[in-house]
């Protein structure tokens, strides 16, 4: 059997930037699985693991513009700080999820001046390319039920579901089973161009090191003027 469109595969991989670090990875033991041709990878990877058969093993390296995009300067923006209410001390760094006209997206704080705060809505990893190093464990027939969803079902959760993580954040991760993230990692998920995906949301235990991802503080705003309320 190769992979190929309403197949689930299981992968191990990990993955580094340009500069040789390493961002992502589930081993072995722990792999990812996800339904193939349903958009639940980045482009650049997916098409690559198109027609491989169990025990295979490659690189591909993966181009912004087939992975989480390139840097948009228009989705940097300054608010106000009280649109972050319930957040005693805001710091660079810390992550929320803005609700926005285009649905949810995660943001940043890059600068924090005065009475204002720069938030930055980019994927921790546009404008970057990638290198994939990648084992393909297993591969499966999916469920009517896991095709007419778009994602896979059972114990290993669905795309897009709640976290089960070993800290209280809004991880990102990318499917399968225990991922760890280093540094500034997420990957594995769909494109983060200007649409509100995020690159990885599956139902799974996250380690995070370095404080990547989302911070604990999920808030909401629609505009500069309206207010975030801590959930």
């Amino acid at each position: 059997m190769k992979i190929a469109k309403n197949l689930v595969p299981s992968i191990a991989y990990q993955v580094r930037t340009q500069d040789g670090v390493l961002v992502d990875e589930a081993p072995v033991e722990q792999p990812l699985e996800y339904l193939h041709g349903h958009n639940n990878l980045v482009v650049g990877l997916e098409n690559a693991l198109e027609g491989k058969a169990v025990g295979e093993t490659f690189e591909v390296r993966v181009k912004p513009e087939e992975g989480y995009g390139e840097y948009n300067d228009n989705m940097v923006q300054r608010v106000p700080k009280d649109v972050f209410m319930g957040v005693d001390e805001l710091e660079v760094g810390m992550r929320f999820i803005a609700d926005t006209d285009i649905g949810p997206l995660p943001v940043v704080i890059t600068e924090v001046d005065g009475d204002e705060v720069v938030v930055d809505g980019n994927h921790m990893l546009a404008g970057q390319e990638l290198l994939f190093s990648v084992e393909v464990v297993s591969i499966r027939e999916a469920t009517l039920e896991e095709i007419a969803h778009g994602h896979i079902h059972g114990e290993h959760g669905g795309c897009c579901g709640g976290h089960d993580s070993d800290e209280e954040d809004h991880g990102c991760g990318c499917g399968g089973h225990h991922h760890h993230h280093h540094h500034n990692g997420c990957s594995c998920g769909g494109h983060h161009h200007e649409e509100a995906h995020e690159g990885c949301c599956d139902e799974h235990h996250h380690h995070h090191h370095n404080g990547e991802c989302c911070d604990e503080h999920h808030h909401h705003h629609h505009t500069a003027d309206e207010k975030c309320n801590k959930q």
